[in-house]
C-alpha cells in the first residue's frame, strides 16, 4: 500500500520552521527597500543626475545655470534630439553634454541642424566616437588627466578666465582659424572651431569646469560662463535613453559595451579555462586515505539519533530499528540473508517459532511509523524484547548440548627399579 504523497513527512520543514529561518532575511530586505524609498522621497526634489542643470548634488550644474541666470541667461533643458534641433537657431547656445552617448545617427542629424544655426555649439565631453561627426575635421586622441592648466592662446574666454582645470580628451585638428586652448602633450583640450553663418563649435575634453563642486576652483566658473553665456538663450541639450531617436542607431549591444570590458571577459574566461585544467587533472589511480581519527561506534549511533530527533525523522529513526532487527532474526529462523527485508518470507518464519498469543509480528516489523518519541521508545522495546526470545533460547539450546570431553592421555609410569 502506497504512502499519500499529499501527507507531509517529520523532514518536510513547518510553516514556523520556514518563518524562523527567513525573518532574518526578510527583515533586511524591509529594511532596505524602506530605507530607498525614503531617501529617495527626501533627495528627490535636488537631484536629477549628472551634469543636471537642475541638480543640486556634487556632479549636476544647476550652479551654472542659476549663474547665467543672474546675468540674464535663459536656460533650456532638453533630453532629445529633436527638442534640442528645434531649438537651435541663430543667437543661441546649444550645450550638448557628452555627445558620445549619441548613437551616430542622431550626430549627423544634430550636426546637420546645428552647422547651419549661426550660433554656439558647445560640445561638453566630446570623445573619439562623436568629435570627428559632430566636427568634421577634428579627431579626439588618448585622453589625459584633468588638472589644472593655462589657457596658452588667444581665445578672448580663455585669456579672461585664466588657469582651469581642463583635461580628458584632446584633439587633432585641420586648419588655421582655430583656437586650441589649455593643451597638454602639445594638443589642445579645449578648441574653438569657426562656422558657417557666423557660429561657431567649442569642443571641451572634460566636463568638470561644470560640475557645481568645481565651480569655485581655479577659473572654472569664468570659463563656463563666458563658453555658455555668449547669447541670451541657453539650450542645455543632456541626452537620455527615453529618446526614440536613439533606437534608430546602427550599434548594436555589443558595440555599446566599452572596449575595457572586451578584455576583462577575455581574461576571465582565460582564467576559468586555466581552474578548469587545474582542477581536473589527473596525474594517477586513486590512492586510499586513512582516516585522521577513528570515532567509536557509539558516539556514531549516538549522532544519528541526535539528528534523527532534531529533525523529528521519526520515520527513518523507526525503519533503521526494523531493518537491523530483520537482518538479526532472519539467519535464527532458517531466512536467507537476501529475503531478511522481505515481509512474505520473514514474518511466517519467525510468527512459526513464537507461541499463538505472541503480538502481530508483522505491524512490529513492517509497521506505519510511530506517532510521537514515546511510541519510537516502545518500538524500539517491543524489537529488543523479540529479538532477546530468540537469542535468549538459542543460547540455552547451546548450553544444554555440551560437547564430549576428549579423553585424557594415559599417564606413564616410571617402571625403573
Amino acid at each position: 500500500m502506497s504512502a499519500d504523497p499529499t501527507i507531509a513527512t517529520s523532514t518536510s520543514p513547518t510553516a514556523r520552521q520556514m518563518w524562523t529561518r527567513s525573518r532574518g532575511l526578510l527583515l533586511g530586505v524591509a529594511i532596505l527597500v524602506v530605507a530607498g524609498i525614503v531617501l529617495a522621497v527626501l533627495r528627490s526634489g535636488e537631484q536629477h543626475g549628472l551634469l543636471d542643470p537642475r541638480s543640486a548634488d556634487r556632479y549636476g550644474s544647476r550652479g551654472v545655470a542659476e549663474l547665467l541666470a543672474d546675468r540674464g541667461v535663459s536656460t533650456e533643458f532638453v533630453t532629445t534630439t529633436d527638442a534640442a534641433t528645434a531649438a537651435a537657431r541663430p543667437g543661441t547656445t546649444v550645450l550638448v553634454a557628452e555627445p558620445d552617448r549619441l548613437t551616430e545617427g542622431q550626430q549627423r542629424k544634430l550636426h546637420a541642424a546645428l552647422a547651419e544655426s549661426g550660433g554656439r555649439t558647445v560640445l561638453a565631453g566630446a570623445g573619439e566616437s562623436s568629435a570627428d561627426v559632430l566636427v568634421p575635421g577634428v579627431r579626439a586622441a588618448e585622453p589625459v588627466d584633468v588638472g589644472t592648466r593655462a589657457p596658452d592662446c588667444d581665445l578672448p574666454a580663455a585669456r579672461r578666465a585664466g588657469a582651469a582645470e581642463l583635461g580628458g580628451a584632446r584633439y587633432h585638428f585641420s586648419g588655421r582659424d582655430a583656437d586650441a586652448c589649455y593643451r597638454s602633450g602639445g594638443l589642445p583640450t579645449l578648441l574653438r572651431v569657426p562656422g558657417a553663418n557666423g557660429g561657431d563649435t567649442v569642443l571641451v575634453g572634460s566636463t568638470d569646469v561644470l560640475f557645481n563642486d568645481r565651480l569655485a576652483k581655479e577659473g572654472n566658473a569664468s570659463l563656463a560662463l563666458q563658453l555658455l553665456g555668449s547669447h541670451d538663450h541657453l539650450v542645455w541639450y543632456l541626452p537620455s535613453l527615453s529618446d526614440a531617436a536613439a533606437g534608430k542607431g546602427d550599434r548594436s549591444f555589443i558595440d555599446l559595451i566599452p572596449d575595457g570590458w572586451h578584455w576583462a571577459l577575455l581574461q576571465l574566461a582565460v582564467a576559468a579555462a586555466l581552474a578548469a585544467l587545474w582542477r581536473a587533472r589527473r596525474l594517477g589511480p586513486l590512492v586510499a586515505e586513512r582516516l585522521p581519527v577513528a570515532v567509536r561506534a557509539s558516539e556514531a549511533t549516538e549522532g544519528r539519533a541526535r539528528l534523527y530527533r532534531q529533525t523529528n525523522a521519526r520515520d527513518r529513526a523507526a525503519e533503521a530499528l526494523r531493518s537491523a532487527t530483520r537482518t538479526r532474526l532472519a539467519p535464527l529462523v532458517g531466512v536467507p540473508a537476501a529475503a531478511a527485508q522481505s515481509r512474505q518470507d520473514l514474518v511466517p518464519a519467525v510468527s512459526a517459532h513464537l507461541p499463538p498469543l505472541a503480538p502481530d509480528i508483522d505491524a512490529l516489523l513492517f509497521g506505519a511509523p510511530p506517532a510521537d518519541d514515546a511510541a519510537l521508545v516502545g518500538l524500539a522495546d517491543e524489537l529488543d524484547e523479540l529479538e532477546g526470545r530468540f537469542t535468549s533460547s538459542s543460547t540455552l539450546h547451546s548450553d544444554s548440548v555440551s560437547p564430549p570431553r576428549p579423553a585424557s592421555p594415559p599417564i606413564e609410569r616410571d617402571r625403573t627399579p
